[in-house]
């Protein structure tokens, strides 16, 4: 089964604030599981610097650089923070037949069951309280859960994603809270 995306570097982890003075971070995993980030090996930034990281309690990892070498300095930990780690798609394991990657919906096209396009899965949005697909390029962006009742059919075969779109809610007015807003349904 085809996959539709287009997704090179698939986030694993980002690094968070420094954990004591001897070079641990506060590391927070993209996955599923967590040991995963350990377990895939070799990392890398944005920039194409190697990373990997091993887990030294819950949420605590020590990182070693490309030469193998460890962060061992709250100030270098420091200047970590916020560093994405990535994987390549390709080296991701293989999924069974009914499951798949959240990055493997990026770039698959959504349409209504009657058809109409509503543009593309542009992201993926995961905060915690539940998944949701951003879906822009028909004029409009659209956000909608990540549901069986939204999202009833995923068609990689076909490059598209049934989607249908819960009630709208309007909001008027200025939104940086400086001003009023209006909300109607």
């Amino acid at each position: 089964m085809t996959r539709g995306n287009a997704l090179k570097n698939i986030l694993v982890a980002t690094v968070g604030r420094p954990h004591g003075v001897r070079g641990l971070v506060h590391l927070f995993a993209a996955t599923d599981d967590p040991a995963s980030v350990e377990e895939i090996g070799v990392l890398h930034d944005e920039k194409g610097s190697v990373w990997r990281a091993e887990w030294q309690g819950h949420g605590i990892a020590r990182l070693f650089d490309a030469s193998g070498r460890a962060i061992t300095d709250r100030d270098e930990a420091a200047r970590l923070v916020n560093l994405k780690l990535y994987v390549e798609r390709d080296r991701l394991p293989d999924v069974e037949e009914d499951e798949f990657y959240h990055a493997d919906l990026i770039g698959l096209r959504a349409e209504t069951r009657e058809g109409t396009v509503l543009g593309t899965v542009a992201i993926v949005h995961d905060y915690g309280a539940g998944v949701s697909l951003e879906i822009t390029g028909n004029g409009q962006d659209l956000i909608v859960p990540f549901t069986q009742a939204c999202v009833p059919e995923i068609l990689f075969d076909q490059g598209r994603v049934i989607v249908e779109p819960p009630l709208e809610v309007e909001v008027e007015g200025d939104l940086s809270g400086k001003g009023d807003v209006a909300v109607r349904s």
